[in-house]
Order: structure tokens, then C-alpha cells, then sequence
């Protein structure tokens, strides 16, 4: 076995196409696991046992299947429902929610840790619950799991070439098939194994700095 490198040359617009997806998909998936996992922690506080036992339902019930099975449900069951989604924003959406039951537990053991006397005080001051949440307890909760989140990032891009069995062709999906037309799987595998590091460890990297920053 030998290295070719016109294989490579062959591979590499393929391969951008796939660094994009893949890219849309963490970024996009990101900002819906974080936005979604707050409202989700938020609501499993709620008084209303109306709110807090449906909510904790679905997050245990997402969190507890198969990230595969939850996209083939979303790209070929919802169509038979009317609702029909392309690969990627169908992928997006499988990955947001996935992680956002993940990112809801982090929340939580984050707000949780927020000291009672923190509460305590917001209520003696007359603070509305809105007030309390957004300039009390979420800014010292949120500070106190950034570490966490960042590692779920990292591990979403590692789970993005799931979105791949539903036609959105991130970077190994671009990869295998372009070894099924070439029957040469050495070179785009290798260049995908690297630039999956290249993009996880800088993200490591960032998350280790912010967690320095917000400590100080």
C-alpha cells in the first residue's frame, strides 16, 4: 500500500464541502442544545407540576434513545405527518435536541449549585422572578458549567457524522463516498481523522481559556 497524493487532490474539494456541513450542523446544533437545555432546566424548576412532569418526560425519553434512531424519525417518519425537512436542517435539529437533554442536566446541577442565600436574598429584595433568574442565578450558574458545555460541543461534532445516514453529507459522509467511486479509502479517511482533530482540539483549547477567564 502506498500513499497517493492525486488522491488526496481528487478528495479535497469533496472534503470542503464537508468541513461546511459539518461546521453548520455544530454551530447551528450548538445554539439550539444551549438555548433549548436552559429552557428545559429552567422548566424541570417549575412549580407547576403541569410543566415540570411533560417536560421531564421528553428530556428523559430524547436522552435515553439512540441519536440515530431520533433522526431517521425525524427525516422519514414527520414526513408522513406532513412535515418535511431537508438533510441538513433535519440533522440540525436531530443534533440540537439530542444534546440540549444533556446541556439541561448540566444547567441544572449548575443552577443548583447557585448558594440558597443567593434565592434568598433576590426574594428579600422584592426582585422579580425574571430578575432573579436573569441577574442573579443564571450569570453565576452558567459561569460554573461553561467547562461542561464546551465538552459536549467537542462531543457533537464527534456524533455529526451521524447526520451523514440521512443524506447530509458532512465530512466522512463526503469521504466514503468518495471511496465508493475510487476504491480508495486510505487517503480521505486519513485527512478526515486530522481535521477532526484540528477542529476539536482548538475548541478544547477555547473552552480551557474561557474557563480560566470567567474564574478570574
Amino acid at each position: 500500500m502506498e500513499w497517493d497524493w492525486s488522491a488526496v487532490g481528487d478528495f479535497m474539494p469533496r472534503f470542503w464541502d464537508g468541513v461546511v456541513v459539518t461546521l453548520e450542523a455544530l454551530a447551528l446544533g450548538s445554539l439550539i442544545a444551549f438555548a433549548l437545555g436552559l429552557l428545559w432546566a429552567m422548566a424541570q424548576r417549575s412549580g407547576l407540576k403541569a410543566v415540570r412532569w411533560p417536560v421531564t418526560a421528553v428530556t428523559e425519553f430524547v436522552r435515553n434513545t439512540p441519536l440515530l434512531v431520533q433522526l431517521f424519525f425525524l427525516f422519514y417518519v414527520l414526513p408522513e405527518w406532513g412535515v418535511t425537512l431537508s438533510a441538513l436542517t433535519t440533522g440540525v435539529i436531530g443534533l440540537g435536541l439530542h444534546y440540549s437533554t444533556y446541556t439541561a442536566e448540566v444547567y441544572r446541577a449548575g443552577i443548583e449549585a447557585v448558594p440558597a442565600g443567593q434565592w434568598e436574598a433576590a426574594t428579600a429584595l422584592s426582585l422579580p422572578r425574571t430578575r432573579t433568574w436573569g441577574a442573579v442565578i443564571l450569570p453565576q450558574a452558567i459561569r460554573r458549567v461553561v467547562p461542561a458545555l464546551g465538552n459536549y460541543v467537542i462531543a457533537m461534532l464527534k456524533d455529526s457524522p451521524m447526520i451523514a445516514t440521512i443524506g447530509a453529507l458532512e465530512m466522512l459522509g463526503q469521504a466514503r463516498q468518495f471511496t465508493a467511486t475510487s476504491f480508495q479509502p486510505t487517503e480521505p479517511i486519513t485527512v478526515i481523522g486530522i481535521a477532526f482533530i484540528l477542529i476539536a482540539y482548538p475548541a478544547s483549547l477555547l473552552t480551557r481559556a474561557l474557563e480560566r477567564r470567567l474564574v478570574r
